[in-house]
């Protein structure tokens, strides 16, 4: 693959964003990438999004932004898989870019679900399995991952509070991230008393409803200034959609199959990997990712939390600046998020929340509950 760089990126403070429309909150985001980049217009833009038909009552987004943001004539489209959008997005641009149809691209990712009712976000969110096995029965998203977190707590002997670890971990790095939704630390006790949603997930185990958007510019030159961070791997794998058709709900082998090709792309083993940006929709995805990702062995991921491992200064930070419980889950947005936060942990300009000297940074965005899976590894030259 020709070397394609990130020359700029831009973030939205993910909140409940009541004061902007959709296009607003993704031009935002769009702009900041654009001025951070200094390169002007790009060729192309993709969009990553999931659920604007149904939360915003607004499809062709593609379109949508690039007439707000003046990029007329440009070719513009929005993809959509579910929570992974935001990186389906990204690798869409990054293989128009090397293949040299385009010279540069802009991928925004865009998600805006507080204008909806809890209920209908739901069900949106209930698209991404499947509908005749899973939706149709009144199974909602987060009833997916309770039913997976309850068979790996009996499948290798864990607790409910021995996950308590990894929402610990977001928050205390969400502290010092201005664009992160909970700017709070939290404790064990903490943990222990948040109110259950769906046994054995509890508040403080689930990601939260967000308005949020990000966007990157990705450039066959390298910037003239500052840092080169290259897109070292792009990879991407499937699995079924509906988890009675696994054949082990406790293994994301997307995520393996993705992570294996990745490492094989970038030349590089887990090892190398120096911090690690991962879907924590759910504590459960958490661990899974961990164990698919070869960061450790399967049923062994609660024990690397517990043991400061995925901390700022341990063996793999994770979550650097929040992760999807902390800094907050639009969707569709978050793809791109993970991407622009490996991004400036990769410049150094992750301030507080900095891994010292970190060079390969990986990040792994989950479509549905395991069914699509996208890994980058990115590297600073």
């Amino acid at each position: 693959m020709q070397k394609i760089f990130i020359a700029g990126i831009g973030q939205t403070p993910v909140r409940e964003n009541w004061e902007k429309s959709l296009k607003e909150l993704a031009g935002d985001a769009a702009l900041l990438a654009l001025e951070d980049a200094n390169l002007g217009y790009p060729e192309g833009l993709f969009v990553g999004n999931m659920m604007s038909g149904s939360a915003n009552h607004q499809l062709q987004l593609g379109a949508l932004l690039a007439d707000w943001l003046g990029m007329h004539h440009r070719e513009a489209f929005g993809l959509e898989a579910a929570c992974g959008s935001g990186a389906a997005a990204f690798r869409a641009g990054l293989m128009a870019v090397a293949s040299g149809e385009l010279s540069s691209a802009l991928i925004v990712g865009v998600e805006k679900m507080t204008d909806s009712p809890l209920a209908e976000i739901t069900a949106s969110l209930a698209t991404a399995a499947d509908a005749d096995l899973e939706g149709d029965f009144g199974v909602s998203f987060v009833a997916l991952n309770a039913l997976i977190m309850r068979r790996y707590m009996h499948e290798y002997g864990w607790g409910t509070s021995d996950f308590a670890a990894f929402s610990i971990n977001a928050h205390k790095n969400a502290v010092h991230n201005p664009y992160a939704r909970f700017n709070k630390a939290i404790s064990l006790s903490d943990y222990e008393r948040a109110g259950m949603v769906c046994e054995p997930i509890n508040l403080l185990d689930a990601s939260p409803v967000s308005d949020g958007a990000a966007a990157v510019f990705l450039s066959a030159t390298p910037p003239p200034t500052g840092k080169r961070i290259s897109i070292a791997a792009s990879s991407a794998a499937s699995d079924s959609i509906s988890l009675q058709h696994r054949k082990n709900p406790l293994r994301l082998f997307a995520a393996e199959e993705s992570a294996q090709k990745a490492y094989a792309q970038a030349g590089i083993s887990p090892r190398d990997i120096d911090l690690f940006e991962y879907h924590d929709a759910f504590s459960i995805m958490a661990a899974l990712s961990l164990e698919a990702a070869g960061f450790c062995e399967p049923g062994q991921a609660p024990r690397l939390a517990n043991d400061g491992e995925i901390a700022i200064q341990g063996q793999l930070p994770v979550a650097t600046l929040g992760g999807l419980k902390a800094r907050g889950h639009p969707v569709g947005a978050t793809g791109v998020y993970q991407l622009a936060e490996v991004v400036l942990q990769l410049r150094g300009d992750a301030g507080l929340n900095q891994v010292e000297g970190a060079k390969w940074g990986m990040s792994q965005n989950i479509g549905g509950s395991g069914s699509n899976i996208i890994t980058h590894i990115l590297h600073q030259e």
